[in-house]
């Protein structure tokens, strides 16, 4: 029998058991052909590595993702990826679809098709993640697309659902009760991903018998046992990995219905801090056993989106495996998917280049004019000299938001938001409509300068936070004309750029490259006084109208809570 690739004096990790045990593997082709404690007789062996005690663990699987979230094409992303051990992830392309619709997850399904790390989708379940009539939007996803999406080889869920309400509440008309039903007739055991950050008792239960059984949200004690006792399986994010909920999940043994996910990481995170070998790590490090924590990064996670040929080190399963370094945690030395060597620590400092991979309309999806100062003024026609606003309050540890009332002067029926405690907050459509709102924003944002970004959840159009008018057309005219992207000025000049060209929000740029552009961004938003742990974050999710508390799109304020549009004068 001939073979490809023989390892020897190796400990190997067996998810069956849960431990390192010593031994030899054989890989044939993509497969992994034996694994055991001697080295089988009657071999022709192409290669062999004696690793001298190292030790083997399956390839991490991280399946609940954005990769739009890093700002990278998928093959760039992969190529980061790789690095930390991850061979396989599930990609919920719920940005790209906001932006280009169906037409952007095949784009990304075509661009990472040869990626070195193996990726799947979900189908992004809420697009919009309310509706035409809260936000502009360059997409939809509907039955249609569904029903055309269910048929790629690479989509093997349904992206997370967002709109739990409708859920909750059997909402006919919306959209994503339409979704249930058809896979309830056509699908029914299809994987349905979750995103329930405060459903208890009836309501989770609703949502469960719907075939929703995922959460990856924030977690409390409360939550989570909540969640195990319904049948819920939790994906815990590095959020989550807190002392109590760490314990919980040690002292009742919960190793099977848990995954280790990473949800949203920018580029610079990714490129300086790691991906899911960072959770191993801080798994570790707060109590859990190494073995458990790779259970739930490689084989929890490929049970739950039935990729039942990997997640494991065993005969017939695919050879994606990482040799770790010694005297480290969880410090990926070499990486093999499919059989072959992909990644090697001394050859690490090694770029790939990059060929542009997606359509070429993709490449004008910015349909703005530049901006003037008439675009900045704010309207306010009481007849007073002063308004009482609504004011967008940004809180430094989360990305909700607050409602504060502030007095602003009047002159010549405009605010004078230039003059008084708060920034102006803008949004522009740019999918070729002239939809624009314009509010106040205030608390742990800029105090100072402004910044511009198409990246912009979910909807991605142009959005801007000015102290001043001089800088905010600055900011938002290089946006404008480099078809998106961040741009930052204090005084009349750009102290952070960076380009995504990219649908508006994507870049292709070797990562590394994009990381050090993206460190560069979240510096000056903290040198205009972005107080925040995650500025990027914070200030893009500005705009999202699904998170509490008050919001703003193309289409106005948005209280969240209440689902409506609101005034910025309160009279």
């Amino acid at each position: 029998m001939e073979v490809d690739l023989l390892i020897k004096n190796a400990k190997i990790y067996n998810s069956y058991f849960k431990k390192f045990l010593p031994g030899v593997m054989v890989v044939k082709g993509k497969k992994i052909y034996y694994i055991g404690e001697t080295i089988p007789d009657q071999l022709q062996i192409n290669e062999i590595i004696d690793l001298q005690g190292k030790r083997i663990v399956p390839g991490l699987i991280d399946i609940h993702l954005h990769i739009e979230s890093s700002m990278a094409a998928p093959k760039q992303f992969a190529d980061e990826l790789i690095k930390h051990g991850i061979t396989t992830i599930v990609s919920e392309p719920h940005e790209i679809a906001n932006t280009s619709g169906i037409a952007g997850i095949k784009a990304m399904l075509k661009a990472g098709q040869d990626a070195v790390v193996d990726i799947f989708y979900g189908i992004p379940s809420s697009v919009p993640s309310t509706s035409p009539n809260f936000e502009t939007t360059g997409g939809k996803i509907a039955l249609p697309e569904l029903q055309e999406l269910l048929n790629e080889e690479k989509v093997i869920c349904l992206g997370e659902v967002m709109n739990n309400r409708a859920v909750v509440n059997d909402e006919q008309d919306a959209e994503i009760n339409n979704l249930l039903a058809y896979l309830d007739q056509n699908r029914p055991n299809y994987i349905r991903e979750g995103h329930i950050p405060s459903l208890l008792g009836v309501d989770l239960a609703h949502f469960v018998y719907r075939g929703i059984d995922s959460d990856h949200t924030l977690q409390t004690v409360e939550r989570l046992k909540e969640r195990i006792l319904n049948g819920v399986f939790v994906e815990i994010q590095e959020k989550s990995m807190l002392p109590e909920i760490i314990n919980y999940i040690k002292d009742n043994n919960l190793f099977e219905r848990i995954a280790f996910v990473t949800d949203d990481v920018m580029a610079d995170t990714l490129v300086e801090e790691g991906h899911l070998d960072k959770l191993i790590r801080k798994a570790v490090q707060m109590g859990i056993t190494l073995e458990d924590a790779i259970y739930m990064a490689a084989y929890t996670p490929a049970q739950r989106m039935r990729l039942y040929d990997r997640g494991s080190l065993a005969p017939g399963k695919r050879a994606d495996f990482i040799i770790l370094a010694e005297k480290e945690i969880f410090l990926p030395e070499r990486v093999y998917a499919a059989g072959k060597e992909v990644y090697r620590f001394a050859n690490s400092k090694q770029e790939s280049k990059y060929k542009r991979a997606f359509p070429e309309s993709f490449y004008r999806s910015i349909q703005l004019k530049p901006l003037t100062e008439k675009d900045l003024s704010v309207k306010v026609r009481n007849g007073k000299e002063s308004a009482r606003c609504r004011v967008m309050m940004v809180q430094n540890d989360t990305t909700y938001t607050e409602v504060d009332l502030v007095e602003l002067g009047v002159s010549d029926d405009s605010l004078n938001w230039e003059k008084s405690s708060c920034n102006l907050a803008a949004v522009f459509a740019r999918y070729g409509t002239t939809s624009s709102a314009k509010g106040l924003i205030s608390g742990s944002t800029i105090k100072k300068g402004a910044v511009a970004t198409t990246y912009a959840h979910d909807h991605h159009n142009l959005y801007l936070i000015a102290e001043n008018r001089k800088d905010g057309l600055i900011a938002a005219n290089w946006v404008i004309e480099h078809q998106g992207g961040y741009c930052v000025v204090r005084d009349g000049k750009i102290i952070a750029a960076v380009e995504l060209p990219v649908a508006g929000i994507l870049s292709e740029k070797p990562m590394p490259e994009l990381a050090a552009q993206i460190a560069k961004i979240r510096a000056a938003l903290i040198e205009l006084g972005y107080d925040h742990y995650n500025p990027i974050m914070s200030l893009s999710t500005n705009t999202l109208p699904v998170s509490p508390a008050l919001k703003i799109t193309d289409k106005g304020l948005i209280a969240v809570n209440e689902m409506e549009i609101v005034d910025l004068v309160v009279e």
